[in-house]
């Protein structure tokens, strides 16, 4: 079994026995993820339903996880460098599973926000360390450059696997049923994962240091809570203090490990302007696509009255053009340039989200769908080839900490975005004007004035529903143009940020 623990020659890595069956392991950990994440906005509706959440706690349930993922994916990626990343990659997989029991079984809104939150950690040891493990299992550039493809295509596979699974589930069964299509997806990655993956670590990791863990912490979950708040109530003395922590604990962060013999993050690696590019690039995207992913499902289901498993259906688009472009992205990078495919896909998604600023409730679906094609196809060759970009700069010994700055920003966008966007929907919604008698609860989010609807006569009810939703989709609107003008300002950045940025074309 060959990894960084002793040297290995490029030819006797590329030979590696296993290495394609090695990569389904890891696929399915992407799998495990990717379906979590997009099983919950089918899910809202009734979650809404059943645990009678506020507006700020809904949002909360749809955004804790990425906020605590994204602030310890680094500390995670670091100690995978150290312990061994299928080792992390194993134990964090298990928890994973338990944890997804916990989720399924909420019985209040606190409960379901808590169990996302401990969800978001055994996620953060996750995706760090697949990417990592692809960087030490593929050796030849052109075959990583497939296996990232692979990844990313599997990520968003489960993203359509997510809605259209959950639909059936939610169909037949009750919400806390999405969660639990984890557990044989775990228990595969498990029993599989022990025999075939190599392990692999940082051969002089250095100690892993909490305080640094703690400041990373801190300063990532402070500035993302400050910036939430700030989105949704305006100025406040709570979220400035929340910012000024969060900003303090990030530059003690940052001087600490300019300071240590070993630090738990190499700040160096972001002097090189294609990792730096390939980095903000990804926050940008994720940021200008999220916040409107998250409430696509609601416009499915309760504006335009579709059952969960055909809205499952209606998003399918977006993974297959994901799965597609992801698969040829290495090689269209090569042909033509990085920062050419990276900054056209972008583009791209900026015109799709742009055009769905015309959404209605009569709004046809082959609007929709080739929308959403195009967002799938940007995205897939954008995220592929930066993922490649991140991967292929730095030495092996790095890859955990390096993909987990990858995946840093990929959360954080994730949370931004559905902070940003997400609080634009609701605070544009919250300002609509209902009929004589309409609850106050009707106001906090759609599916509560769905509720609200069924126990008014059938003209009251008719007259909140509609005004209700004409304010989600007002709403709904202004995100996406917000949107689609961060995914064109994260074009440009990648179009200066990646010039002469070329990927690996000969065996390292």
């Amino acid at each position: 079994m060959t990894s960084t623990l002793r040297p290995a020659d490029a030819t006797e890595a590329v030979k590696r026995p296993g290495r394609w069956l090695a990569l389904s392991v890891l696929v399915l950990a992407v799998l495990l993820v990717a379906v979590d994440a997009t099983v919950l906005g089918l899910a809202t509706p009734y979650i809404s339903e059943d645990l009678h959440p506020s507006g700020t706690q809904l949002l909360w349930i749809g955004d804790v996880y990425s906020f605590v993922i994204a602030g310890l994916l680094v500390s995670m990626g670091s100690l995978g460098d150290r312990i061994g990343r299928k080792r992390i990659l194993l134990v964090g997989a298990t928890a994973f599973g338990a944890l997804s029991v916990l989720n399924a079984y909420a019985t209040s809104s606190e409960l379901m926000i808590l169990a996302r939150a401990l969800l978001g950690v055994a996620g953060a040891t996750l995706m760090p360390a697949t990417l990592a493990l692809i960087r030490n299992i593929f050796h030849d550039p052109r075959e990583r450059s497939l296996a990232v493809g692979i990844w990313g295509a599997t990520a968003s596979a489960g993203m359509a696997v997510g809605p259209i699974a959950g639909g059936f589930l939610l169909e037949h069964f009750w919400w806390g049923s999405v969660f639990l299509i984890n557990l044989p997806v775990m228990a595969v990655l498990v029993l599989v994962g022990i025999r075939t993956l190599p392990e692999s670590r940082n051969p002089r990791p250095g100690p892993w240091d909490l305080t640094s863990v703690l400041l990373s912490l801190v300063g990532m979950i402070g500035l993302v809570y400050a910036v939430k708040e700030a989105a949704a109530h305006g100025f406040s003395w709570p979220a400035l203090g929340a910012a000024l922590l969060g900003a303090a604990a990030l530059y003690g962060f940052v001087r600490r490990q300019l300071t240590m013999p070993v630090p738990l993050l190499d700040m160096r690696l972001f002097r090189r302007r294609g990792f730096s590019g390939a980095v903000l690039a990804d926050l940008l995207t994720v940021l200008g696509m999220s916040g409107l992913v998250f409430f696509l499902s609601q416009f499915l289901q309760l504006v335009q009255d579709r059952h969960p498993f055909e809205a499952g259906l209606a998003e399918l688009p977006a993974a297959v053009g994901a799965v597609t472009a992801g698969l040829v992205a290495g090689r269209a990078a090569r042909r033509f340039s990085v920062r050419a495919v990276v900054a056209g896909g972008l583009a791209a998604v900026g015109v799709a989200l742009a055009v769905l600023t015309t959404l209605d409730r009569s709004a046809g679906y082959p609007l929709l769908g080739a929308a959403l094609l195009v967002v799938g196809v940007g995205a897939g060759f954008s995220f592929t080839v930066t993922a490649d970009v991140i991967l292929s700069g730095v030495p092996k010994d790095q890859a955990g900490a390096a993909s987990a700055v990858s995946e840093t920003a990929y959360e954080l966008g994730a949370a931004l975005g559905i902070a940003l966007l997400g609080s634009i929907v609701t605070g544009v919604y919250r300002d609509f004007t209902g009929p004589a008698g309409t609850p106050a609860g009707a106001h906090e989010s759609l599916g509560a004035a769905v509720q609200a609807a069924a126990h008014l006569p059938p003209q009251q009810a008719g007259a909140l529903l509609d005004a209700a939703r004409a304010s989600f989709v007002h709403g709904l609107h202004l995100a996406s143009a917000a949107g689609a003008a961060v995914l064109l300002a994260a074009a440009a950045v990648a179009w200066f940020l990646l010039k002469g940025q070329k990927l690996e074309s000969d065996p390292s």
